[in-house]
Order: C-alpha cells, then structure tokens, then sequence
C-alpha cells in the first residue's frame, strides 16, 4: 500500500515534484500554497493595469486604434481631427484600465473554487499553466463585466458614437471582424487579452525566481518546481 501523506507541508516539499509523484500534490497545505500564489499574482497584475497609464503607457499592452480605424487614421490627422483620434485611444486606454480593477472578484472565485486536479496541472504545467487556468474560468463572465465599464468611458468620445455607426455596417457586410464592430467590444477584448499577458508575466517572474513571493507557503510551493 501506499505510504499516508502526512498533513506537514514540510513533507510535500522535501523533495522535487515528479521524485514525490503527482498523487502526493494533493496535500491540503500545498493546494493553499498554490492558490495564495495565484491571488498574489493576479492581484498585482490588476494593481498595474488599473492605475493611471496602467495600459497607455506600457508598451506591451497599450491599445491602439482599431485596424479598421488606422487605415483611416492618417488621412483624419491629416484632415485637422488628430485631436479626436487622439482622444479616442487616450480613452479606449483609460477604459482598460477602469475595467480591469473590476477583474479581482472573479480571479479570486476562480482560485477558490479550484480543483485538486486543477492544481496538479498548474503545478506541473509549462510557465503560464495558471494563465491559462485563469482564462478558462474567467474570460466570459470578465468579458461581461468590463463591457459596461468600457462602453460608459468611450461614450464620452464623440468619434467613438462615429466609429460604431461605420464599423456596424462594415461588420455586416463582412468587411470588418466581428469583435471590431464596436469600440466597446474592442477595447474590451484588449483588456482581457492585457489583463491575461500581465498576469502571465508575474507568473513567469514566480516561477523563475519563487524567493520574491510574499508569502512563505508560496516560496516552498514554487521553489520546488524551480
């Protein structure tokens, strides 16, 4: 038979992940080292994007106009209306940024109500397993509540009520992708797609170098698979 886990974390950690098998990861403690990773992680990936040029000043993320504005981009600069181009991606940004604060709940519900057999895949997954846990769980019902918040801040943009009305009618003619068809659906999309790039990030940065965590249980949780 197989030897009792014993209920000490120390036990989990005493040697590598694959040396100790998949089976042991189901130590109540290890799972809880797993899960306060993640809520760090996905808690300072908001804390960054949510601040004041938390997407309009980083590169990596930073929403530009819509492919189906940009073709036309040039020629409205050109034509005096730079300032509303302007503004328009100014705001697409600060809505990102409204939205994602609004992200936290959904993270946490979704590392709460983790499986064991969710946590031996991230564990044992390549260095965006939890990313990808997270976009399982979180994309549809993040999708609806950033909308709101997106659609309110481009309201505000004269040019984005100009944009919908064009880009609509591109979109049933099939000129235009269908997640373009509005500013609101667009700009929401890149929050998402942001919201998980960030959170990539810091779960590539745990992984590489766990000492920087917080919290102990997480050091131990992720010092084991570095």
């Amino acid at each position: 038979m197989r030897p009792r886990l014993l209920p000490l974390l120390a036990m989990v950690f005493a040697a590598p992940v694959f040396a100790l098998g998949i089976g042991d990861i189901t130590n109540t403690d290890a799972v809880a080292g797993l899960k306060a990773a993640l809520t760090e992680g996905s808690a300072a990936a908001i804390g960054k994007l949510g601040a004041e040029n938390g997407f309009f000043s980083n590169a990596k993320v930073k929403i530009p106009l819509p492919e189906s504005l940009q073709k036309v981009e040039g020629l409205m600069r050109a034509m005096g209306m730079k300032k509303q181009a302007d503004e328009l991606e100014l705001a697409m940004n600060r809505a990102a940024e409204s939205a994602v604060t609004e992200a936290k709940p959904l993270l946490v519900d979704a590392v709460k109500t983790m499986s064991v057999q969710d946590a031996k895949g991230i564990l044992t997954g390549g260095d965006t397993a939890a990313t990808e846990y997270f976009k399982r769980k979180t994309s549809d019902p993040l999708a609806k509540k950033f909308l709101p918040i997106v659609k309110k801040t481009t309201a505000r943009v004269g040019l984005a009520e100009k944009y919908n009305a064009l880009a609509g009618k591109g979109a049933q003619l099939g000129l235009i992708d269908a997640n373009q068809a509005t500013v609101e659906q667009y700009v929401t999309q890149k929050a998402l797609d942001g919201l998980f790039v960030m959170i990539a990030d810091e779960e590539k940065a745990l992984r590489s170098n766990p000492v920087g965590a917080a919290s102990s249980i997480v050091q131990k949780v992720f010092g084991v698979l570095k």
